[in-house]
C-alpha cells in the first residue's frame, strides 16, 4: 500500500496564532532580518579594487549587492535542481 500524503503535508509546520507556518519560512525570515540588520549597521566607506578601476562605496551598498547576487544564484540553482 502506498502513502497518499502530498509533499505539502510532510513539511514541518508550526501553528502561530491559528495559522500553520512552515519552519523553513520562519528560518528564511530570521536570516533575512539578520542580513538587513547587518547591512544597516555597516555604514563605513570602503575601497573596492576592480580589474581596472578602484571605487569607493559605502559598505552597506557592497553588502546589499552581495546579498542580492547570492540570493539570485541560490534561487537559480534551486530552480535548476527542481527541474530535474
Amino acid at each position: 500500500m502506498t502513502d497518499k500524503t502530498t509533499s505539502a503535508d510532510r513539511h514541518s509546520k508550526l501553528t502561530i496564532r491559528g495559522r500553520d507556518v512552515r519552519i523553513r519560512t520562519i528560518g528564511i525570515a530570521v536570516l533575512g532580518i539578520l542580513a538587513v540588520w547587518f547591512v544597516a549597521v555597516n555604514t563605513d566607506s570602503v575601497e573596492i579594487q576592480l580589474w581596472v578601476a578602484t571605487v569607493t562605496l559605502p559598505l552597506w551598498a557592497v553588502l546589499a549587492v552581495t546579498l542580492i547576487v547570492g540570493a539570485a544564484i541560490g534561487w537559480l540553482l534551486a530552480r535548476r535542481r527542481s527541474a530535474r
